[in-house]
């Protein structure tokens, strides 16, 4: 892609009211050269009925306005006749409606004319350029790029030279539509994604590493820019509109003041950053909770989080209609099976209009991992504090002994395949008894080597049978269920290694032979990676 040299006159300054910025792109064959904006505006809304059919109507308004020495740098007027808005200084605003409301007096008292409507606080801009003459879709491009970051036209107008569009937005948007405007229209040298990134652990420090390591190759080969503007940990957050040092994050963070979700929320809203991402990396159910209100704000959702996605099933559907109709996105790709594709598979399958029957699964690699682990030289506790010490499970891993994760990941995968259920739903037949799930986290290690004699006498006699444990996860038209189940040299699931996942569709297209996905399925690198891929679909690399 060529280069674009970019001439801009004047330095942005939201805060200056009345200042005029003008921004000149060097290309002839772009359809718009130039944006201009004056912050500080007032719309004055002079309307009626009987402005209807009345000649000289808006000549005496601007013959008011100018007589008074007050400047209208834009009018848009409906098509009914019955209303014009005007667009002047916010210092004029008060004079504006006080000799407006004089000159129409008699109407206003009449009822045939309201009193003048000021709206203040608001930004004009307008893009220019000769050859938006006859170049279909202008408008609409324009329109949908500033609705998709959340900022509403309040009024516009174009003249019937087609080189000129100009609207009026609410002034505290001036910034984040100029931005948006340049990235959309004049082809800046990079696209910039704006993260927020929540959760510095397992997953959220590889996530930050892998996102520095290929900044470079980003920027050069698909002119990306990932700018990470917000981390934050459990109790701390570090901010910069520009982008973080991610080489020295972690000592930001530690010299940062105290954060809470709330004002986690509060601080991303109010930085009104264009192409915002937030990026949940944390299984915390208060961090789950943010995401309906980053949404109705323009900021997409990445979550690695699951619990939002497995949450009440009313509340999973409006984070979905919500991102839907606000024109950003909601991805949770990594909730089940890490790095592998399976969510975007059977999206994939229900879009072309496949319709998923079946699915059988092993979902937990920690459990996978633990099963596939046991020998006489390793039994059931020491496994499971590997499982922990290696990253494979949850921070507490009776998440996934409890086979709540399971739970969850088979939630979500039927919710993605088209059927309403709830986690109550999912019929359960579990391999520990629930009073080990009970008290202290403490306490559950001290209690786990307990078990260590009754596993070891059944791997024993699984071992010579020439079967293994494999704890299954099954849809079928809707019904669910988990169980601990035996399987042998046979089975799809017999040779499954490691960690790894596996999952089987059957559909209406697979139908004899189930679609296979297998791979790694656990593990904060293969997560991250997950989750940097949903980084890259929302960038549309």
């Amino acid at each position: 892609m060529k280069n674009i040299p970019i001439k801009v006159k004047n330095t942005f300054n939201p805060e200056n009211k009345g200042t005029v910025i003008k921004s000149k792109i060097d290309d002839d064959r772009k359809p718009i050269k130039g944006i201009s904006s004056i912050s500080g505006t007032t719309l004055i809304t002079v309307t009626g009925l009987s402005m209807v059919g009345v000649r000289g109507v808006n000549r005496r308004i601007f013959t008011t306005l100018a007589d008074n020495g007050i400047s209208a740098f834009m009018v848009a007027q409906t098509s009914s006749e019955n209303s014009t808005s005007i667009g002047i200084r916010d210092e004029d605003a008060a004079k504006a409606v006080r000799v407006l409301n004089a000159e129409y007096a008699r109407e206003i008292e009449t009822g045939a004319m309201f009193p003048m409507h000021a709206e203040g606080g608001l930004a004009t801009i307008a893009i220019v350029g000769e050859n938006m003459k006859h170049t279909p879709g202008i408008a609409g491009k324009l329109f949908g790029t500033l609705g998709r970051s959340g900022i509403s036209v309040i009024a516009c107008a174009q003249g019937a030279s087609e080189t000129n569009i100009s609207f009026v937005i609410d002034g505290q948007y001036l910034r984040k539509a100029l931005n948006v405007i340049h990235d959309s229209f004049f082809l800046s040298e990079y696209k910039v994604l704006n993260l927020f990134v929540c959760g510095v652990g397992t997953v959220g420090g590889k996530l930050i590493e892998q996102i520095k390591s290929q900044y470079e190759e980003l920027k050069e080969h698909s002119r990306l820019k990932l700018n990470v503007v917000g981390i934050a940990s459990s109790k701390n957050a570090i901010y910069n509109r520009d982008g973080i040092d991610l080489a020295h994050y972690k000592d930001q963070l530690k010299l940062s003041e105290n954060s809470t979700p709330d004002q986690l929320r509060e601080h991303i809203i109010g930085m009104n950053i264009f192409n915002s991402v937030f990026v949940d990396c944390t299984a915390s159910k208060e961090i789950a909770a943010l995401y309906q209100s980053l949404l109705e704000h323009n900021v997409s959702v990445i979550a690695a989080n699951k619990i939002a996605a497995s949450s009440d099933y009313q509340d999973y559907l409006k984070l979905k209609q919500t991102a839907l109709s606000r024109g950003v996105k909601f991805r949770f790709e990594t909730n089940v099976g890490a790095g592998l594709p399976i969510i975007g598979t059977i999206n994939d399958l229900r879009n072309s209009g496949d319709r998923i029957l079946k699915i059988e699964a092993v979902l937990s690699g920690t459990l996978n991992y633990i099963f596939n682990s046991l020998s006489a030289e390793l039994p059931f506790s020491e496994v499971v504090k590997r499982a922990k010490e290696e990253g494979f499970s949850e921070p507490d891993p009776r998440i996934d002994l409890s086979g709540i994760d399971v739970i969850r990941k088979l939630v979500i995968l039927t919710r993605e395949a088209g059927y309403p259920i709830e986690q109550s739903d999912v019929e359960k037949h579990l391999f520990l008894p629930d009073d080990y799930f009970k008290g202290t986290l403490e306490m559950f290690w001290k209690r786990l080597p307990e078990l260590n004699q009754s596993f070891e006498e059944k791997r024993k006699r699984l071992e010579q049978a020439g079967k293994h444990w494999r704890f299954v996860a099954t849809m079928d038209h809707g019904q669910t269920s988990v169980s601990l189940q035996e399987v042998d040299q046979n089975h799809p699931f017999y040779n499954l290694e490691g960690s790894n996942n596996i999952v089987l569709l059957t559909t209406e297209r697979y139908k004899e032979y189930p679609m296979q996905i297998q791979g790694y399925g656990a593990g904060a690198s293969v997560t991250a990676a997950g989750v940097f891929a949903n980084i890259m679909s929302i960038a549309n690399i």
